[in-house]
């Protein structure tokens, strides 16, 4: 039987432990993980990223060892193995085509549920979704700050610059749902049901 293809956060690890410095902990990965990956494709769990090391160990695209009696606390770090690299680059350079971008907005998923709820509970809903855009734009524009000028980070800062862009629309996107949610009739008289109710 061919060995099952691990699955893209497996790579996504993986792609982490390529970057110099080389060897990380479990811990390490996920900040950088929540510095750069979420803004684009998403934050691993700490329990997914230990399963993704484990599977990738066994594959041999990765080992692992226990920090000496001399550290203070004991600690497993990782690194990639030559097989990994090499498993790594024929991955990222499959001409197969990627699977479609999937968007799930939550936001969106309430202002298209609009009728059943109360207009300004609504609009407060949108314009904490603009706050935190903003918040999560400047933590990206603080990530390009500190990749500037470091030459093994060139392709994240390309993927950083994405999300700045990316982030940057969704606030202008949000926006303008402010704006349409505004010029909406009064609808205090509509019901769930969507009738008007009766006088009488």
């Amino acid at each position: 039987m061919p060995t099952p293809q691990p699955p893209p956060t497996a790579w996504a690890v993986l792609g982490l432990l390529s970057f110099p410095p080389g060897e990380r902990t479990g811990y390490e990965l996920k900040k950088w993980a929540d510095a750069s990956l979420r803004f684009f494709y998403g934050s691993p769990a700490f329990s997914q990223i230990y399963a993704e090391l484990r599977r990738l160990e066994r594959l041999g695209y990765a080992t692992s060892r226990r920090s000496g009696p001399e550290e203070p606390r004991t600690k497993r770090t990782y690194a990639i193995t030559r097989a990994g690299r090499d498993a790594l680059a024929a991955w990222a350079a499959d001409e197969q085509d990627p699977a479609a971008v999937s968007l799930r907005h939550p936001v969106l998923l309430r202002v298209w549920l609009g009728h059943l709820a109360e207009p300004e509970r609504l609009r407060t809903l949108v314009e904490a979704h603009v706050a935190r855009t903003e918040g999560e734009l400047k933590e990206v524009r603080d990530a390009l700050a500190r990749a500037d000028g470091v030459e093994a980070w060139a392709h994240p800062q390309i993927a950083l610059r994405w999300s700045e862009r990316h982030l940057v629309a969704e606030v202008e996107l949000a926006r303008g749902m402010l704006a349409d949610l505004d010029a909406l009739p009064d609808s205090s008289g509509v019901n769930a049901e969507g009738d008007a109710p009766t006088t009488g």
